[in-house]
């Protein structure tokens, strides 16, 4: 099981030394990838005083794909991984240019995770309409995606996209894996069926147990190897104590995870300290599996 870390997007702060601290730290200790989160823009609480949304314009996300292009120079040996970029409130187009971008500045380890999304308000700033139809809308866009990776030019016309012999280049040399998010019966059946893996976003339980038994069973009946679909789990720190570590990273191996990312975020932790506590988790995961 490979092991990675979660970038903490919105307690690390701005400072450009820090952010590097920390690949460059992630790197030395030998972590295998790093997770970033995505949101475009966040919403005033002052209009919505009943928002009950994880993060509000307070909080501070860096932009994925610019972030990892500057990880790629400071920390070439770590995968960057969208955990999840929100593909529907997005160009398809763009979001392949941009991918192919990234996957030949990090040696071609990018993951790019995708997912529906939960804000409206962000989709409507956006413009885009397609939140209530976004889980049907990014099916469309993931098989968009691999056709303008693998073909020099494509004519294909979607509900909401129009194509006529145009495409992107550069082009990279594979087809860049697509994971997708989602804790949803419709979103895990989804990642089974055209996802090359999952992420799922909560610590280890029966129900997550459950969950990789739906995952495996929809990518058996779309005629796939259940086998082949990737699982990356995500540690939180802030609900796993350190003596538990060890039990959760191992529960998540015995599951069936192929990977798995530390994460700091809410745990107090602001701009550097989040290197001590990964640096803990090293030792303790890493070094003495």
């Amino acid at each position: 099981m490979h092991v990675g870390v979660v970038f903490p997007q919105f307690e690390i702060g701005n400072d450009i030394g820090v952010i590097r601290a920390f690949f460059e730290a992630a790197e030395g200790l030998g972590f295998d990838h790093v997770i970033a989160y995505d949101h475009v823009l966040g919403v005033g609480r002052g209009t919505r005083p009943n928002w009950t949304g994880l993060y509000d314009s307070t909080d501070a996300f860096h932009e994925p794909m610019v972030l990892f292009g500057f990880m790629a120079a400071v920390a070439p040996s770590l995968a960057p991984v969208t955990g999840v970029l929100v593909l529907p409130q997005r160009q398809t187009a763009l979001v392949a240019k941009q991918a192919v971008a990234v996957d030949l500045f990090s040696g071609g380890r990018l993951r790019l995770g995708v997912g529906v999304g939960w804000n409206e308000a962000e989709f409507d700033a956006l413009g885009s309409d397609m939140f209530r139809r976004r889980g049907e809308y990014i099916e469309e866009q993931v098989a968009l995606l691999r056709q303008l990776w693998a073909n020099e030019t494509i004519t294909k016309a979607t509900s909401t996209e129009q194509f006529d012999d145009v495409g992107i280049n550069p082009r990279p040399d594979r087809s860049i894996p697509i994971w997708m998010g989602g804790l949803s019966p419709a979103a895990i059946r989804r990642a089974g069926r055209i996802a090359d893996g999952w992420i799922p976003m909560q610590h280890w339980s029966s129900e997550q147990a459950d969950r990789i038994g739906l995952l495996r069973e929809s990518a058996s009946e779309a005629g796939r190897n259940p086998q082949e679909v990737g699982i990356n789990a995500v540690m939180s720190m802030w609900r796993t104590p350190p003596d538990r570590w060890a039990h959760e990273v191992q529960a998540w191996r015995s599951g069936g995870a192929t990977h798995l990312a530390a994460n700091t975020l809410r745990t107090g932790c602001h701009g550097r300290e989040h290197l001590s506590l990964l640096e803990r988790f090293a030792r303790e995961t890493i070094a003495s599996p």
